[in-house]
């Protein structure tokens, strides 16, 4: 959010938290799910977002109907004579603020490796899907429709945002919607818990405590669930599939230190860094897209190959 955006919201919020505490949190929380716009910014992004429309362009699209919208879809799948019987399919979902363009790299790479198919979605507010807004209910909702029109999966593969997303789905922290249950799943550069998020969010709008209660009450009203109850890698059931986690200790969006809470979790759950890649290049980056696909082919502990 640019400065000037942020200095004029805090100022809102100011005035609004001490006439009208209720309207202020609930705008907070229209204000936190705003998607940001959709086109790439600057020429390197034009570029990467051009290099994945291209690859994009060869899938087969599906808009799913949800409750809330519309949810674009591509199918990726590898030529006939690459096709490996069995294989399966593999879903990946973005993070914020990006779309299935960026991710598509990492997709063709799976499918190389695989020689199943993947699927990509775009989540409410982002890419080619329908909507302004994103939170974690619309993103599970949006997981959900994938699943049940593509599904079963054998991995599924998220970023950031989206990396948590299917982790609330697989653990099934919004009872409202069936556990989402791949055969194994890859984060990457993602958030462990989410009150913390929304309360570095909430200080840098300057939300007065009274303001941040009704945040809570409508974040509860839409999830069902308190923004502390979202500790990911802590709450749920338990995974019983193979995970990997893909994260750069330079990444100064989500730090390191979520990594490693989800590397406690369990001897199930595997831990590569991509280091230098910081939180957005990480996603189209050699040792991720090697360490992800090596995974999704079958191999429980992927090492990224060394290079002369």
């Amino acid at each position: 959010m640019p400065g000037i955006a942020r200095k004029v919201l805090r100022l809102t919020f100011t005035i609004a938290g001490t006439v009208a505490p209720k309207k202020a949190g609930k705008l907070a929380f229209r204000v936190f799910s705003l998607a940001p716009p959709r086109d790439p910014k600057g020429e390197r992004a034009r570029n990467v977002f051009a290099a994945g429309a291209a690859r994009l362009a060869r899938a087969e699209t599906f808009a799913l109907t949800t409750p809330h919208g519309k949810v674009m879809s591509y199918r990726m799948s590898p030529p006939a004579d690459a096709a490996v019987p069995g294989a399966g399919r593999f879903l990946i979902v973005h993070g914020w603020g990006s779309r299935s363009e960026y991710m598509s790299a990492l997709a063709e790479g799976i499918v190389k490796a695989t020689g199943g198919e993947v699927v990509l979605i775009d989540f409410p507010g982002h890419g080619a899907s329908s909507g302004r807004s994103l939170d974690m209910r619309l993103a599970v909702e949006a997981i959900t429709a994938a699943d049940q029109h593509f599904g079963p999966f054998a991995g599924a593969v998220g970023h950031s945002f989206g990396g948590a997303s299917l982790m609330v789905a697989a653990r099934q922290m919004l009872p409202k919607f069936p556990r989402f249950m791949p055969g194994r799943m890859a984060l990457i550069g993602a958030p462990s818990e989410l009150g913390g998020v929304l309360r570095y969010r909430a200080q840098q709008l300057g939300l007065t405590d009274i303001t941040r209660a009704y945040l809570e009450r409508e974040v509860r009203r839409v999830t069902g669930r308190r923004s502390r109850d979202f500790d990911i890698a802590g709450d749920g059931p338990d995974l019983d599939m193979p995970v990997l986690i893909v994260h750069a200790e330079d990444d100064k969006e989500v730090s390191a230190d979520h990594a490693r809470r989800y590397a406690a979790q369990g001897p199930q759950v595997k831990l590569g860094w991509a280091n230098g890649y910081g939180h957005r290049r990480i996603i189209a980056a050699p040792p991720t897209i090697s360490l992800v696909s090596a995974f999704m082919a079958g191999d429980d502990d992927p090492q990224v190959p060394e290079t002369d």
